[in-house]
């Protein structure tokens, strides 16, 4: 951790002067200093609203390093949003924290959370239905804490490596149906995906989100290509659709995976590199406002079965894209950093679509609730 700490500090120095900013703030908060870090891409314009993503380091960490370690800022550079990074305070034990509810901490982070994004949005142009939380490990855990406590003021969260506090299920009262990422390998030691007498486990926490969204209670579950066979683990992706307000709960099962952010640039044993947890983060939440699926206006998402078939992949030139039905249907194409690529209708059953100019490298094709990741080789 040292070594990382090192890392960011030198890491951090160049950013200082390039178009984009990366501001140390602080804000007072129940008579304490608390302070964050913002980044604001060289595309931010104060005349549009644009989104907020408030990302929560973990236990005995700190904004820096996980403003390095799950990274958002190549992202926020395409897709234009603010990313804010808090800093927690020190508990009874030495170690920075979030207060969730477990140990014997009375900071209120809630307040603190609603404060600062007050105070961002008095001097950036923040759209107040898109602001997301997420975070690593004690930040997976504050991220449900604020939807259960300021699910107002939050559109949407993703969980990495963090769980439930145990019993919370039984006190959370969200304001609105929740879209909910969770991110968790099943090697996890620290926070266990069985859960412990401190934890909920990840599949109790999901089931209270499933039942609260009235999502299908069934997941589809498929395998994401295993693109790096030597990290030791490999990933399912656990999609609960149909809820209210065309919300849905996914899950990227890492099976045999640590206490890691997938996709890290920081590598470590356990660390999966079959995705990237930031990209399919952002992915997630661009889909979602505080009202539910941005675009439309219906309770519960209609949704026909029209499963998808892509192949080639990998692929040098083109894929073809198989369904079920020829009904016109929207489909695009981002990076993996969710930069957009290709965007369009697809019109018949069976379609081509030439991806040849394509540098090599990893895209996500959107069909509807359908995602495919295709691998484009030189």
């Amino acid at each position: 951790m040292n070594k990382l700490r090192l890392l960011c500090a030198l890491l951090f120095v160049p950013f200082l002067g390039f178009a984009q900013q990366t501001i140390e703030g602080s804000i007072m908060h129940d008579s304490r200093v608390r302070e964050y870090i913002l980044y604001v891409p060289a595309s931010y314009n104060p005349d549009i609203p644009v989104p907020l993503v408030l990302n929560f380091h973990g236990y005995t960490s700190n904004n820096l390093e996980q403003m390095f370690y799950g990274d958002f800022r190549p992202i926020a550079d395409t897709a234009g949003f603010l990313v804010v990074h808090p800093m927690g305070t020190v508990d009874l034990l030495g170690n920075t924290h979030w207060n969730v509810g477990w140990g014997s901490s009375s900071v209120n982070d809630v307040g603190f959370t609603a404060a600062l994004i007050d105070s961002l949005s008095v001097v950036y142009s923040i759209n107040p239905d898109r602001v997301y939380s997420t975070g690593m490990s004690n930040g997976g855990f504050m991220s449900y804490h604020l939807a259960c406590k300021l699910s107002g003021r939050i559109a949407a969260i993703a969980s990495v490596t963090g769980a439930m506090t145990i019993g919370t299920p039984a006190s959370c009262n969200p304001q609105h149906p929740t879209p909910i990422m969770e991110i968790h390998g099943t090697a996890d030691a620290t926070v266990p995906y069985a859960g412990n007498i401190l934890f909920e486990s990840i599949p109790s926490g999901l089931n209270y989100w499933v039942g609260f969204n009235e999502c299908d209670a069934i997941p589809t579950i498929t395998a994401v290509d295993d693109i790096d066979p030597n990290d030791g683990s490999t990933v399912e992706h656990h999609f609960y659709g149909d809820g209210n307000n065309n919300v849905v709960i996914e899950h990227y099962k890492v099976l045999n995976g640590a206490h890691t952010w997938p996709g890290t640039a920081f590598n470590s044993s356990g660390t999966n590199h079959d995705f990237n947890a930031s990209a399919e983060i952002w992915r997630f939440f661009s889909a979602y406002d505080i009202n539910g699926l941005i675009n439309t206006t219906a309770s519960k998402a209609v949704v026909s079965a029209d499963p998808i078939k892509v192949y080639p992949n990998p692929t040098r030139s083109y894929i073809t894209i198989e369904r079920y039905s020829d009904r016109a249907v929207p489909f695009f194409m981002t990076s993996i950093l969710g930069q957009p690529v290709l965007s369009g209708v697809l019109i018949d059953a069976e379609q081509r679509i030439d991806i040849s100019a394509f540098p090599a490298g990893i895209y996500v094709l959107n069909i509807g609730n359908e995602v495919a990741r295709i691998v484009k080789t030189e």
